[in-house]
């Protein structure tokens, strides 16, 4: 389960995703949100499951495209049986559901939660419409071209709520396990529907007549950005881990063409986050 609280922001309008984030993380089947090993194991319990309760603190921009950043907490949680795999998972991965798969492939749920951008958090934005925060539920798929060593991952989402159409990653991660870490990284390329490209990147006639700083714009669909992501991980021991994280994006097409960025955000979004993780046995398996 999944409580974000962006500090720059409003609360009241992050906690929608918290259904949705508990829904979905709070499964046996739940790929931990993180970047340990993939063949990293607890060390062998009596007990039957595994639970991992995990704080987060990420720094990221207030809405897409925008040039100021604020911090969001929230807390995780995953299960598995003891004796199981606690398998890789990047940082800025969906939180996942694996339906079917091995060792080498995987195809499941996934989901997201999208930030809002919203006036009376930036009075630059002043008679620009808001634009809600979204939930976006999909599928993923991934598989692993070297074992353990080379991932190649693909998520397709739908949005409800902030807006309604397809948005999709791509990704490819190098994994190398030295000592007691773990460390990841690989390129980004995200995609994103017509739908929401006009919620969050277009400009309105309306909203062009009430602030100066845009004018009228229709923003084309296609790739949203391109980028990259890196994090390392440090097993402490087989209870303890902690994980620092770091991305960069860089909006082009459509995105970048927006009024909103070029004039009152930035086509350059980073990325720093920070994690601690304990496991511990819970019960026992029938």
């Amino acid at each position: 389960m999944s409580f974000p609280y962006r500090v720059a922001s409003s609360f009241a309008r992050s906690v929608g995703v918290l259904s949705f984030g508990a829904a979905l993380v709070g499964s046996a089947g739940t790929y931990a949100a993180d970047t340990a090993p993939r063949t990293a194991k607890v060390a062998e319990q009596p007990y039957g499951w595994l639970l991992t309760i995990k704080g987060n603190v990420v720094l990221s921009p207030n809405f897409p495209g925008a040039k100021s950043y604020g911090f969001i907490a929230y807390p995780s949680l995953s299960l598995r049986r003891a004796g199981t795999p606690d398998n890789y998972s990047a940082p800025d991965d969906g939180v996942s559901i694996a339906l079917f798969g091995d060792s080498q492939w995987a195809i499941g749920f996934v989901g997201k939660y999208q930030s809002g951008r919203y006036r009376e958090n930036d009075r630059r934005l002043y008679g620009i419409r808001d634009a809600k925060w979204a939930l976006e539920p999909g599928l993923y798929g991934e598989f692993w071209a070297l074992a353990d060593t080379l991932r190649v991952r693909g998520e397709m989402r739908y949005g409800i709520n902030g807006y309604n159409g397809l948005v999709g990653t791509l990704a490819l991660d190098y994994v190398q396990r030295v000592g007691k870490f773990v460390i990841s990284g690989g390129p980004r390329v995200q995609f994103a529907g017509s739908e929401y490209m006009d919620t969050y990147f277009g400009v309105t006639g309306v909203d062009a007549l009430q602030n100066r700083n845009v004018t009228q714009y229709k923003a084309d669909p296609g790739v949203k950005s391109v980028g990259v992501a890196a994090a390392a991980t440090y097993r402490w021991n087989d209870q303890w881990s902690t994980t620092v994280r770091g991305g960069y994006d860089r909006l082009v097409g459509g995105a970048a063409d927006s009024p909103i960025v070029r004039n009152l955000g930035s086509k350059d979004q980073f990325t720093l986050g920070a994690s601690a993780s304990y496991t511990f046995p819970l019960g026992y398996a029938p």
